[in-house]
């Protein structure tokens, strides 16, 4: 089945399951991380899933491959700042390891809608 909104898009919503664990996970990150790492992972997380929006709505494939490899890039902040959270202790190893495993499949189905996309032209 052919996506209609980029809510049936699979990579989507696995990277809106990464921004859910992402805001739930830094609620408890102290409060001096409140305008650093805690905004900074927020923003990272969130960048994921509305590049992969606007890629949707873009009128060439060119256009929405380029905004779906800033949502790459966007999850590769993203990892890297939960592995900085975890060696602050900001986060247990069990929710990293959650956190990085949400990150990889959301990874893995966005790599696989951008084939699929580039093969489309």
């Amino acid at each position: 089945m052919a996506a209609t909104t980029f809510r049936d898009i699979k990579a989507w919503q696995a990277a809106y399951t990464v921004v859910l664990t992402t805001y739930r996970l830094t609620a408890a990150f102290p409060k001096s991380e409140t305008y650093g790492l805690t905004s900074q992972l927020r923003r990272a997380a969130v960048s994921i899933a509305l590049n992969i929006t606007e890629g949707f709505k873009r009128r060439s494939t060119a256009e929405a491959l380029h905004f779906y490899n800033i949502a790459e890039a966007s999850l590769e902040e993203t990892k890297c700042a939960f592995l900085i959270a975890k060696d602050l202790k900001y986060l247990t190893s069990q929710d990293h390891d959650e956190a990085l495993q949400l990150c990889e499949t959301a990874g893995r189905l966005l790599n696989g809608w951008m084939r699929a996309n580039a093969r489309s032209t």
